[in-house]
């Protein structure tokens, strides 16, 4: 299996944490909600390493995520939205419907395929509070039209939720 798994160096206390603790800073996750302005403007991406395809994963991630913070009031319930779309079923490498099974390999064996789905599901999640975190107006408690506006950009022109 091509190893996706870099650390997370935030973690909350309710999720299942499969993936290794960092001692940086910053990790994968802010690096792809930092870096999502410029990279969503990009058709092709060159991979050079397994950070790439993780980085890849998280920011056609982040696009779900500000489709579903559109439907959103509050922080809150974004926080509960995040919630529920990091656990909802959602494809794998090697599954259909996962839109970059051309750059992954499929798990070789169950054990693979679970502890990628737990990996993926950890930073779906992880993902999902840190953005909450950026996305909503702490004044006005709604998400900030400087981020919603990257709703309509097609990263790579790939979704996770399909065409």
């Amino acid at each position: 299996m091509q190893s996706i798994i870099l650390g997370i160096t935030t973690y909350h206390e309710n999720f299942f944490r499969p993936a290794h603790r960092e001692t940086k800073d910053t990790d994968i996750v802010d690096e792809a909600i930092c870096y999502l302005k410029a990279n969503v403007f990009f058709k092709n991406y060159e991979i050079k390493n397994e950070a790439d395809r993780t980085l890849i994963y998280i920011t056609l991630y982040i696009s779900e995520c500000l489709k579903q913070f559109q439907k959103c009031n509050s922080k809150s319930q974004g926080e509960k939205e995040m919630y529920t779309v990091g656990i909802t079923n959602f494809p794998i490498p090697g599954e259909p419907g996962f839109p970059l099974n051309a750059i992954y390999a499929k798990p070789a064996n169950k054990q693979e395929d679970e502890a990628m789905r737990a990996y993926l599901q950890q930073l779906r999640q992880e993902t999902g509070l840190r953005l909450c975190e950026k996305v909503f107006d702490p004044q006005d408690d709604k998400p900030s039209k400087w981020w919603t506006c990257f709703v309509k950009r097609q990263f790579m022109s790939k979704s996770l939720s399909g065409p």
